[in-house]
């Protein structure tokens, strides 16, 4: 063999190296990634799941029974949670989820945290928090993990009219 072909042969097994390292970088990051997309997408069923589950209460402990025209009848938004003698999963109505956290383990990833805040918003602008009793409430669930990146939050709008 002579010199031209031995660095030949060296120049093609360095060309072949170089794919085979690209090409195993590159399927472990399409597995990262598969990875991730599972995490993220376990991680919006949980908010969901809560949010559903929260759809199936009453607006307020004042509307449980009858629903109101007057405001002033709904729960102070200094009182939003749940009463000492509700318990999870039996409460009755939408503010009783203000501050509720589970932490839940599924396969394959654990240590989600759930937590939930409601307050009163604003009837024209559902963006504005406001201190007063309005028929616009707004949940927000927030899930965290530490295979997550970034928490996912999602919320949703509940109105009495």
């Amino acid at each position: 063999m002579s010199n031209t072909q031995s660095i030949l042969s060296i120049g093609a097994l360095l060309f072949l190296s170089l794919i085979s390292l690209r090409f195993n970088s590159s399927a472990l990051e399409n597995l990262t990634v598969e990875v991730e997309n599972k995490v993220y997408l376990t991680a919006f069923s949980l908010a969901d799941d809560l949010i559903e589950e929260i759809k199936q209460k009453a607006f307020d402990a004042a509307t449980v029974d009858f629903p109101t025209t007057n405001p002033a009848d709904l729960t102070s938004p200094y009182s939003l949670g749940h009463g000492s003698w509700e318990v999870y999963p039996k409460y009755n109505d939408i503010d009783d989820y203000h501050g509720y956290t589970r932490s839940i383990s599924v396969p394959h990833a654990e240590n989600y945290h759930v937590s939930c805040k409601v307050w009163y918003v604003s009837e024209t602008d559902p963006n504005i928090k406001v201190m007063t009793q309005t028929f616009y409430k707004k949940v927000e669930v927030t899930v965290s993990s530490p295979y997550l990146k970034n928490s996912v939050k999602l919320s949703f709008i509940f109105t009495l009219k």
